[in-house]
Parts: structure tokens; sequence; C-alpha cells
């Protein structure tokens, strides 16, 4: 088979609404390296949006699959339930930051995990508002999508969001907007459309992925905190894509000394099997109903399974402090290229969750073109780039944390070139 017959085919069979990143069309893939069905090789920097940061194929991961694949597939938790599915969540309640009684629930993708503690809070709370941040991103779901700050391509076309979903400023440092602008916006909401005392929940990512890899700085945080605790909202940290060592932490929020009422998680949970989560107070997850919550396939054995496995990985492998090693390499090499590099105007992230940001150095307008040339002279070399943000013009980095030190150089020789590239063409 050939990559542009597949994707021939693909044209005629599936929706244009499903977006494409790449022609390549995976055959087998091992750790960070993936071969397409013409053999080709490929340096993996994207997995699967920081869904593989175990690596691809884990030989832990796929013993562990393969071992509950022989015992059962699917019983449905609320039909038959299974006992690795309640240590499961056990794990979970220890693991999350904050020192109080927490309960999980398991469903199946990161935006039902938004979705799930939207409706947490809300009747928790009894109340209905949720405010959310410019440029973060909860989903494609409708709740999902109301919580979105990104109209294209989330929103546009769609019509009416969800009501009671309100937007403020997030933290962009290259873009001149600080936490003092963050929480003027919730004041300006408070004195002019909102009364806090309607306010479920807010809900922000402890560094926005899709929005650009913007680290919520820890004063905001803390003033989230303590805005919640002021007026009894509940506060929801989105750890979809920051969970699981991606930052050097286990969870984004230990760097900031502060917990989340309830806290949201997917991709990296499972190595790359469908499994999301929602972890909080105690109280709070029990404020729903029985029936109020789950799903057919929540907390599908195989993905169950296979979180058991990442968790042992992450401690045994010791992929927070190699995440941090990581992310301080990658820093490091951009940091050079940017000595010749006039486009670069900002390198970030915690851990092995790390960005850099393209502009014109003419005008210093965002070069989405810039960037996705950058991507473009990567993927031709054989290295695997995703880009993000507001503005197109952030390319952020998501290896598996596993990555060996070979490919990772190799990684880096290849950017460098690719950059280089783009400055030319």
């Amino acid at each position: 088979m050939q990559n542009a017959e597949v994707a021939r085919r693909r044209d005629e069979a599936i929706s244009r609404g499903v977006g494409m990143m790449t022609q390549i069309y995976a055959d087998r893939a091992k750790n960070a390296e993936i071969w397409d069905i013409e053999g080709n090789r490929y340096i993996d920097f994207a997995a699967g949006i920081a869904v593989v940061n175990t690596g691809h194929c884990h030989p832990k991961v796929m013993a562990a699959v393969t071992e509950q694949m022989s015992r059962f597939t699917h019983t449905c938790h609320q039909v038959l339930p299974y006992e690795n599915y309640i240590r499961l969540a056990e794990r979970l309640n220890a693991a999350v930051p904050g020192d109080f009684a927490k309960k999980t629930i398991f469903v199946t993708t990161g935006a039902e995990a938004c979705e799930n503690a939207i409706k947490i809070a809300r009747i928790a709370t009894g109340r209905n508002a949720v405010i959310a941040f410019g440029g973060g991103f909860h989903g494609r779901t409708f709740m999902g999508m109301s919580l979105t700050g990104k109209v294209e391509p989330y929103k546009k076309g769609f019509g009416a969001m969800m009501p009671d979903v309100f937007h403020v400023p997030f933290p962009m440092g290259p873009h001149g907007i600080s936490t003092e602008d963050s929480m003027k916006g919730i004041e300006k909401l408070f004195k002019a459309d909102l009364d806090p005392a309607r306010v479920a929940a807010i809900i922000f990512e402890p560094v926005q992925g899709e929005g650009g890899f913007y680290e919520a700085p820890t004063d905001l945080v803390k003033a989230i905190r303590a805005l919640c605790d002021k007026h009894g909202i509940v506060m929801i940290a989105d750890e979809v894509q920051t969970g699981f060592a991606r930052t050097g932490n286990l969870f984004a929020m230990q760097m900031h000394g502060v917990a989340a009422d309830l806290t949201t998680m997917a991709k990296g949970l499972a190595g790359g099997l469908p499994l999301a989560a929602v972890t909080g107070k105690a109280e709070l997850m029990d404020a729903a109903n029985p029936g109020g919550l789950g799903g057919t396939y929540a907390g599908n054995p195989l993905g169950i399974a296979a979180s058991h496995a990442v968790l042992d990985v992450i401690e045994e492998e010791q992929l927070c402090a190699r995440a941090n090693e990581l992310g301080s390499r990658l820093k490091q090499r951009l940091e050079a290229i940017r000595s010749t590099t006039p486009e670069i105007i900002d390198i970030r992230g915690p851990g092995f969750m790390v960005a850099v940001e393209f502009a014109n150095p003419g005008n210093k307008e965002p070069d989405a073109g810039f960037t996705g040339r950058v991507r473009t002279e990567a993927l031709k070399r054989g290295l695997i780039l995703l880009t993000c943000g507001v503005y197109g013009n952030v390319i952020r980095f998501l290896a598996p944390i596993t990555i060996p030190d070979a490919h990772f150089a190799e990684a880096m020789d290849i950017l460098e070139d690719a950059v280089a590239a783009a400055r030319q063409g």
C-alpha cells in the first residue's frame, strides 16, 4: 500500500470534519518511533497528543492488556463490576493533589471527563454558571465546545453554545496578558453580568494545551483557589493533557501547592487505550444519585489494566525526573537555535511539556506561516511535530517521556535543520 492511495480512500470515506495533520498512515510503532505503510520511519514528537507518555507499545502496558484480554474485555462495570477498577480508583484518590477524602469515576474521553466534572459541580452546588478561560480546550462535545476558548475550528458553524458559560482572559506573557488581567476579567464579570452566587465552577488547564502551552502562574492558581473558597465555587483542574508525568510531576497542580476540588484526566492515563477519569472531594463526587454518572464503556477493563501498568512504569522508570531532564535539554537546544533565529519569541513549559513560539521579526506579529514551514520541513526529515496556539504560531513538543537518548539527539538535529530550512524558504 501507498500513503497516497490510502489518503484518496480516506477522502472518499471519512468526513472532512475529522482533521488531518499528516498524510502518514501508521503501520507499527515502538517507543518514540513510527513506521508507515511504505516502510518510512519517523520520530514521534506528538505521542498521540500526549497520550503515549510511556511510549508506543511499552512491554509492561502490552503485557497487562494481553493478560486482561485473556480474562474478559467488557462487562459494563455498572452491571458486573471488577476489582481492578476499584483498585485504580484507590490509586488515583491517593495520587491526585489534595489532603482530603476523594472518590473517582471513570469515563472514556477527556471531553467526557470535563462534562462530568461540570455535572458534578452543578448538582453539588445547585448552581448553573461556569467560568472558563480564553484559549482553553476542553473537548468537542457541546459543553466541551462551550468551555473551550477558541472559535476556529471548534465552534465555528455549530450554532448556539451551552448557556451560562463565561470566558475571561488567560495569562499569555508574549501577548501582554497577566494574572492581574485575568482576575480583573473575573471581577468585571461579577460586576456586569454574573452573580458569583450563581457560579458552580471555574475550570482551567494548569498548562493550556491546544491554546499554546501557556502555563498558569502560581499567583493565578492561588487567586482562583481563594475566589472559589470565598464564593463556594468548585475549582476544576483540567489535567487531561498535563497529567501523568508530562510536566515533571504526576499532575501539574503539584507545581503550585494548590489542590483543585475536582481533577479531570485522560490521554496519558492508559497508555493509548480510551480511559478518562474525574477524581475529587468525596462529598462532591457523591452528590449525584446512582445512575447519574457512568457510561457503557466507562472504565473498560482493558483501559483499567493498561492504566495500572502506566502508573507502575512512571514510578519504576522515574518518568517525572526523566521529563524534567528531557525538557531541560530541549530548552537548551531551542535557546541555541534562537541565537540564529529571530523568529523565536518565547520558549516555555514545565517538564517535557515544552513549546516554542514564532513571530515575524519585522512587525512582531504571530507567524503561523513560518511555524507551518518548520513543521513541514521537520516532517520531510522524519520528525513529527504538532502546532497549536490561538494564532497557530506555536510548536509543541510531546515526545514519549521514554524516548531513548539517541533518538532524542537525532530529533534535535532534525529540528535545527528544519528551522534553518524554514528561514530559507
